[in-house]
């Protein structure tokens, strides 16, 4: 089982979920994604979107100042 991480805290609805997608598809059946992303919009919408597709989301958790760090079981 293999840990990836993805920073889209640059990025903007819908971008976010697309950009999470995609890396999503990339990685193994087990691994674990971390998306940094930013509150509000895409803390809202990420892990949502990433529960209805099948993902388990394991967490989410503040970092600093308005990002946050949402963990994904693929």
């Amino acid at each position: 089982m293999a840990t990836h991480t993805l920073d889209i805290t640059k990025e903007h609805c819908p971008m976010t979920f697309v950009k999470t997608k995609l890396k999503l598809a990339q990685i193994a059946q087990g691994d674990i994604l971390e998306v940094l992303l930013l509150e509000g919009e895409p803390l809202n919408n990420v892990p949502k979107s990433a529960a209805e597709q099948g993902y388990h989301v394991i967490g989410i958790s503040h970092v600093e100042g308005n990002v946050h760090k949402v963990i994904i079981k693929k």
